[in-house]
């Protein structure tokens, strides 16, 4: 389904939430909004691009039998992944072997399915499946329990243009304390959009029509914060020009990251393995506004 950009159309009837989401997930998070009858504002502040070619040299047998587990924390990593192991003459992990696991979050972890698995092992049936019971890297870490010294093939963004916020290096460092040897690949490129990015939440606050804005991640914010300088605003001004302001943060990491860059979240989800949780918050949110009403 479409997302709805800054230049569309948007009735006045219904809330209107903005989102910075990028791309590969912006359409996902535009439905749901829909669907609980708001309008959403798609203002993307990233961009984002895979790097499949930097997983090659990973990918032959001799070098992928020397890791037990490959460890995703987003959905574009594994994209990435799948895409570098569809140029292989043969599945890397196809002869007998160790058991080899493949880690993801919540609904990323629905990617991993049988096309991938016969991607990566053939049918030597030496894949398992890991998806923690919440959906954080660390949740992730605990997981997979003590390393004794493996390897684990992390795949990983590189941040172009902004700083890299500290949620992969501490995934890493939390690695290395349970005794495994994290080697990091950068899988995709997280850019900045560019100075306008925020043009279409400027509309918004200018108009004073904006009811809620949700980040699904801190790098996301940062985006916004950058462009907001380039028209001459602060995030204070976005509030002071819509007082009723809801801030939706998706999952408690991302509420962390969003906050260190000095921006209040009014609300967690806190179901963050998909987007229906930051959803169901703000419905319950706007709810209880209206009550008061």
């Amino acid at each position: 389904m479409p997302v709805t950009t800054a230049t569309s159309t948007i009735p006045n009837h219904n809330p209107i939430v903005a989102f910075t989401t990028p791309p590969n997930y912006a359409a996902r998070l535009s439905l749901l909004l829909t669907l609980n009858s708001y309008n959403p504002l798609w203002s993307p502040t990233l961009i984002i691009q895979p790097t499949p070619s930097n997983l090659t040299p990973y990918l032959s047998p001799h070098s992928l039998h020397s890791f037990s587990a490959i460890a995703f924390t987003s959905r574009t990593a594994i994209q990435s992944f799948s895409d570098a192991a569809s140029d292989l003459p043969q599945p890397p992990l196809s002869d007998a072997g160790p058991t080899f696991t493949l880690a993801a979050l919540g609904k990323d972890s629905e990617l991993l399915d049988k096309d991938f698995i016969y991607k990566l092992s053939g049918n030597s049936g030496r894949v398992r499946i890991l998806v923690p019971p919440i959906a954080t890297p660390s949740s992730l870490v605990s997981s997979l329990g003590i390393g004794d010294g493996r390897k684990v093939l992390c795949p990983v963004p590189r941040v172009v243009g902004l700083d890299e916020p500290p949620v992969v290096p501490n995934f890493l460092n939390e690695l290395w304390a349970m005794d495994w040897a994290p080697v990091r690949v950068n899988a995709y490129e997280t850019r900045w959009a560019g100075a306008r990015c925020a043009e279409g939440i400027v509309k918004g606050i200018e108009e004073g029509e904006l009811d809620a804005v949700v980040f699904t991640s801190s790098a996301e914010v940062e985006g916004l914060l950058k462009s907001l300088k380039e028209f001459g605003l602060v995030f204070e001004d976005v509030r002071r020009r819509c007082p009723r302001l809801i801030v939706a943060a998706h999952g408690p990491v991302t509420a962390a990251g969003v906050e260190r860059l000095g921006v209040k979240v009014d609300v967690v989800s806190s179901r963050f393995d998909s987007f229906e949780g930051v959803v169901d918050v703000l419905n319950e949110t706007l709810e209880r506004f209206k009550l008061l009403d």
